[in-house]
């Protein structure tokens, strides 16, 4: 049984052609065991959904890369057994949403990091190719939402 916060972000059923081209805005939604070897797989599934909706090569290695932070630190910061990510793409913007199961310590901000640290620069990337990022709690109140946008241009 879905939770309600995959109530509310239902995958999208098969669509006749004609009805899908006329949708100018659509959520596409996945989920994936909340494990190291999984951040490749949600980053090809990803470019998959973009390459579908005729986004841009350069957005799609922007997201690539916003996911590949944004689901990372699901894993590290939180609880969870499975993480839920979301794209919808509307027009030239794209918003990628990643979804944990439970909640960390503290909200998700971005740091400076020591030049030695291996670790802490996640964000300030997010921060880089994003339009804009920011947290929410999931609308079921468990876990955390992290969504970013990003610009793109269409095309190949």
């Amino acid at each position: 049984m879905p939770s309600s916060h995959d109530a509310l972000r239902l995958e999208r059923p098969a669509a006749p052609d004609a009805l899908r081209r006329r949708c100018t805005s659509r959520t596409d939604v996945f989920h994936l065991p909340a494990l190291g070897a999984c951040v490749g797989e949600a980053r090809r599934r990803l470019r998959a959904l973009l390459v579908e909706q005729n986004v841009d090569g350069e957005a799609r290695d922007d997201a690539g890369l916003v996911i590949s932070e944004l689901f990372t630190n699901a894993i590290r910061h939180s609880d969870s057994e499975r993480i839920s990510c979301a794209v919808r793409v509307t027009g030239n913007l794209l918003r990628l949403e990643v979804a944990d199961q439970g909640c960390g310590l503290t909200e998700p901000q971005s740091r400076e990091p020591g030049v030695d640290e291996e670790c802490g620069r996640g964000l300030q990337l997010v921060n880089a190719v994003a339009l804009a990022w920011g947290v929410q709690a999931c609308p079921d109140g468990r876990g955390r939402l992290v969504w970013a946008v990003l610009r793109h241009r269409g095309g190949a």
